[in-house]
């Protein structure tokens, strides 16, 4: 079981920047890689809160959950 982030998504909807998501929810640049890379081992409630406030945008848009050997429909 793995929960995948389109974290990169959602970046792309709104066309914005790493940094300038970083800045805005007040985590560094460094963190937010951690997390849109799926190496995060947990998120706050704060952190995920900031996040979908920023981007417009619910939870379940950012975070997703795939059974194990799925294929990541993202990497055609």
């Amino acid at each position: 079981m793995a929960i995948a982030v389109d974290i990169d998504v959602m970046l792309a909807k709104r066309k914005m920047s790493v940094g300038e998501l970083a800045e805005r929810v007040g985590i560094t640049p460094a963190n937010l890689a951690v997390l849109k890379n799926g190496r995060a081992k947990a998120v706050r409630f704060s952190t995920l809160a900031a996040l979908c406030e920023v981007l417009e945008c619910q939870p379940g848009d950012l975070l997703r959950w795939e059974a194990d050997g799925a294929a990541d429909p993202t990497m055609s």
